[in-house]
C-alpha cells in the first residue's frame, strides 16, 4: 500500500513537472507569436502614415492600418493568430512591406520568393495586402462621408 501511494505521488510530481514544462513552452509560443503580429502591426502602421490618400482624406493611419491588419489576415495561411503557419506569414509579410528599405533589395526579393514558397505565392501576398489596403481605404472614406444626424 505504501508504494502504490509513493508511485502516485512520485507520477503526480512528474505530471506538475510536465505540466510546468508545457505552460513555459506555450509561453514562449504565445510571446515570439505576439512579437511576430506586433512587428507587422507596427510595419503597416508605418506605411499608413507615409499614405498620402490617408492625409488627403484626414483617416486615421491607427484605424487604418488595424482595418489592413485584420483584412490581411483573415487571407493569410494558418488557421488561427498563433499557427506557426500564420507567424511565418507575418514575418514575411512584414519583410515584404520592408523590401524598399532593405540593403539588397534582390537578395531580400529572392528571400522572399523562397519563404513565400514562389514567386506566385509571392505576388498573391501582395495581391492580398493591395486589396486589403483598398478595400480599407474605401470602408473608411465611406464612413467618413455618412452624414451625421444634425447634417440630416
Amino acid at each position: 500500500m505504501y508504494n502504490a501511494a509513493r508511485r502516485i505521488i512520485q507520477f503526480n510530481n512528474g505530471n506538475t513537472h510536465m505540466k510546468k514544462l508545457l505552460l513555459i513552452s506555450l509561453s514562449a509560443l504565445l510571446l515570439s507569436g505576439c512579437a511576430d503580429k506586433k512587428q507587422y502591426e507596427e510595419t503597416v502602421l508605418e506605411q499608413m502614415q507615409l499614405e498620402k490618400d490617408i492625409k488627403d482624406y484626414k483617416l486615421s493611419p491607427e484605424r487604418m492600418a488595424k482595418c489592413v491588419v485584420d483584412t490581411t489576415s483573415g487571407k493569410m495561411p494558418g488557421i488561427f493568430a498563433l499557427d506557426p503557419k500564420r507567424l511565418t506569414a507575418y514575418r514575411n509579410y512584414t519583410k515584404m512591406l520592408t523590401l524598399s528599405s532593405s540593403k539588397d533589395p534582390k537578395k531580400t526579393l529572392e528571400e522572399l520568393r523562397t519563404d513565400f514558397g514562389s514567386a506566385q505565392d509571392l505576388a498573391e501576398a501582395h495581391s492580398n495586402y493591395t486589396e486589403s489596403q483598398m478595400d480599407c481605404l474605401a470602408a473608411l472614406i465611406g464612413e467618413s462621408e455618412e452624414p451625421t444626424k444634425d447634417e440630416k
